[in-house]
């Protein structure tokens, strides 16, 4: 007659390792992962924006910020088209321009805007020609500073040009040299 199961022993020594088998099919796609760590510091970081306007605008206000209609290159959104602003989140050194058309015997006066303060102006005496003006400055950015135009009304009427078919009104801007972090 056939006995009782014994206890079990003890291992044995490993054998040699066999060959590898064929490769297994594709598993299904896995979630997505954490937000990984900031990138290398080497690595060149952009920022860059060129908006239009196609309506003339004639100012309201004594202070009031040009809006644009029309977009060429807004780099990551960094521009706001609903406030008319660019808001750094790469800080660092920028470079920015504005164009204008005059309207005829009309002021044209306007500051570029580092968030509160006027930077640089562009003005155009009234006159019986209209004339393209522009303005350029570079700026040295903290994250979070806005930069903008802004019409600025005196006593006389404040008014900048363009029409559906043209774009006569731009702003641009882009970083130069990114900041030391």
């Amino acid at each position: 007659d056939k006995g009782d199961r014994g206890d079990k022993g003890l291992p044995g020594k490993h054998g040699k390792e066999g060959p590898h088998g064929s490769r297994g099919p594709t598993g299904t796609k896995g979630t997505k992962g954490q937000i990984g760590a900031p990138g290398d510091a080497c690595k060149t970081q952009h920022s860059s924006f060129s908006v239009g306007r196609r309506k003339s605008l004639h100012s309201i206000d004594y202070y009031q910020a040009l809006v644009f209609d029309t977009v060429f290159v807004n780099t990551y959104e960094h521009f706001n088209m609903f406030k008319g602003k660019f808001y750094c989140f790469v800080p660092g050194i920028y470079y920015f321009n504005v164009n204008i058309h005059t309207w005829n015997f009309k002021e044209t006066y306007l500051h570029l805007m580092h968030n509160d303060r006027e930077q640089v102006i562009l003005y155009a005496q009234p006159s019986e020609r209209s004339i393209m003006q522009s303005q350029s400055v570079m700026m040295d950015l903290a994250l979070n500073d806005e930069v903008w135009v802004r019409l600025y009304k005196r006593e006389r009427e404040n008014a900048v040009y363009s029409d559906d078919v043209d774009v006569y009104i731009t702003f641009n801007g882009y970083i130069v040299s990114p900041g030391v972090q």
